[in-house]
């Protein structure tokens, strides 16, 4: 049964691949984007101390999917007057994974000392990632702006920054492991250390990065500092050494972005000479994210505007899952949800109030009911999806539409599988996909959707990874007489026909 760690997202946002080579230093709460893996606690800047006065050239990239008050993602530099530098999964990480595109209310804040004010606020015009996702090309993304900055630009370095050279980092990370409002420092913090040796990093890309960091990383950067600058000296004025990318390991230095090894780069999409066309991005309107999975909010022709909105995702996907037989129904529930536009980009957000249902014996589905009224939730824009009364039928074309992949999957519902059984439990009538139809980890709790766009017939589920027989991440169909089959690489779905009742 599929898992749903948060990505900083997650099973959500489609981020695991990255996260398989790294520890990307941001934070799993954002609603775009949900990681696998954990993130080993640390203190912002761990080792440092608010800084006593702002730089100009430095600051905050802000956006509404933050989990913080004061909107604070990332760290960034302006290099240009309307160009500013971060991470590149800073820039990617929204629910579409596009590479270049026109982002919705994001914006910097820079030359304060204040996450939450203080300084010039301009708003985003454009993000430009150096390469495709995953990152491993080179994790460094540029922000167009839609207006020059007061501040001067900060200088670039003129060669890669020497080993043993003093360094001076900054950023507003978290200074707890938990994703609570007192983790979240408003003040920026600093600390001065070192670039160490690259082999002081584990996973390290030599000629494209830096390790920066007290060795046994008691002084270094951690979530939420992703992108912010390793600042030297060079007489009277800084210079930009690396920007953060991931953990170097755990109590180890953290692994920066060389920012010399892409002034060329820079250099060119600054000037123009390099404008990509944005990213062609699916039609995500309405996937929403919960807890790591996917979701959507559906209705019945039963409810009404003025009832609070129910949202459909897995059964899996409840934070303590049910136990095989056991349905969970009327329980108190407090889980943060995001809904996506047409883009992807956060439409609204919602907390769930209780547990409807949830079961993952005969079917793994589960119904949340939110803090808000579909009335409420229509006049933000969010898309409703209803909830079919009949199931999809073999040979029939859906869509699996992923807030956590970050796609809408193309699918025709091959078979229903009498029994589908998975690491103790069954269920029963599952739809099975065509063979092209990839929605993976990241999709659990998607939406199957009939080709109106508005009728869901399924909920997504899992699928066989590697050819095991019923194991977890590995189920196996079941015939009426007994006779198991396994079919490596398939996914399955799940009817949701009785929730429409």
């Amino acid at each position: 049964m599929r898992s749903c760690a948060a990505i900083i997202t997650g099973c959500a946002h489609g981020f695991e691949s990255l996260w398989d080579m790294r520890k990307v230093l941001l934070t799993a709460a954002l609603a775009a984007a949900t990681l696998t893996g954990a993130v080993s606690p640390a203190l912002a800047i761990r080792g440092g101390t608010e800084a006593p006065a702002p730089y100009p050239f430095s600051g905050s990239l802000q956006r509404p999917d933050s989990p913080r008050a004061d909107g604070h993602t990332c760290g960034v530099t302006l290099v240009a007057p309307r160009w500013a530098v971060t991470a590149g999964h800073c820039t990617i990480n929204n629910p579409s994974l596009a590479v270049v595109g026109r982002p919705k209310d994001w914006s910097v804040r820079l030359g304060s000392a204040d996450a939450g004010s203080g300084g010039e606020v301009i708003e985003v015009e454009r993000f430009i990632t150096y390469t495709r996702y995953p990152v491993w090309d080179g994790d460094i993304g540029l922000l167009k702006l839609s207006r020059p900055a007061k501040a001067a630009p900060v200088a670039l370095p003129s060669a890669r920054t020497a080993e043993g050279t003093t360094a001076r980092i900054i950023g507003w990370g978290m200074t707890c492991a938990e994703r609570e409002p007192e983790c979240y420092p408003q003040k920026l913090r600093e600390a001065d250390t070192v670039v160490q040796p690259v082999e002081a990093c584990d996973g390290i890309i030599a000629e494209r990065e830096l390790c920066i960091g007290a060795l046994d990383g008691s002084v270094a950067a951690t979530n939420m500092d992703s992108g912010g600058p390793a600042l030297v000296r060079d007489g009277d004025r800084w210079v930009m050494a690396g920007l953060v990318s991931g953990s170097g390991g755990d109590d180890r230095p953290v692994m920066y972005t060389e920012l010399h090894h892409y002034l060329g780069w820079i250099g060119d999409v600054v000037s123009g000479r390099l404008n990509p066309p944005d990213t062609p991005v699916p039609d995500l309107e309405g996937a929403a994210s919960i807890g790591g999975c996917s979701a959507s909010v559906v209705r019945t022709n039963r409810t009404r505007d003025d009832d609070p909105a129910l949202l459909l995702t897995n059964g899996h996907c409840v934070p303590d899952r049910p136990a095989p037989g056991e349905t969970l129904r009327d329980v108190p529930s407090d889980l943060a949800v995001t809904i996506g536009d047409r883009r992807g980009y956060l439409q609204a957000k919602a907390r769930t109030t209780r547990l409807v249902e949830a079961t993952m014996s005969g079917t793994d589905t589960a119904l949340f009911r939110l803090d808000q009224t579909y009335a409420q939730l229509a006049a933000k824009g969010v898309k409703i999806f209803r909830l079919a009364n009949r199931s999809a039928r073999p040979g029939e074309r859906v869509d699996v539409v992923s807030a956590g992949s970050g796609k809408r999957f193309e699918c025709t519902i091959e078979a229903v599988v009498p029994h589908l059984r998975e690491e103790g439990y069954t269920q029963d009538n599952a739809y099975r996909y065509d063979s092209a139809c990839q929605p993976s980890h990241g999709a659990s709790g998607s939406p199957i959707v009939l080709r109106d766009g508005v009728t869901v017939v399924g909920v997504h589920s899992t699928g066989n990874d590697s050819g095991e027989e019923c194991t977890a991440n590995n189920p196996c169909e079941v015939a009426k007489d007994g006779t198991v089959t396994v079919r490596q690489g398939l996914r399955y779905g799940q009817q949701v026909r009785h929730l429409s009742r």
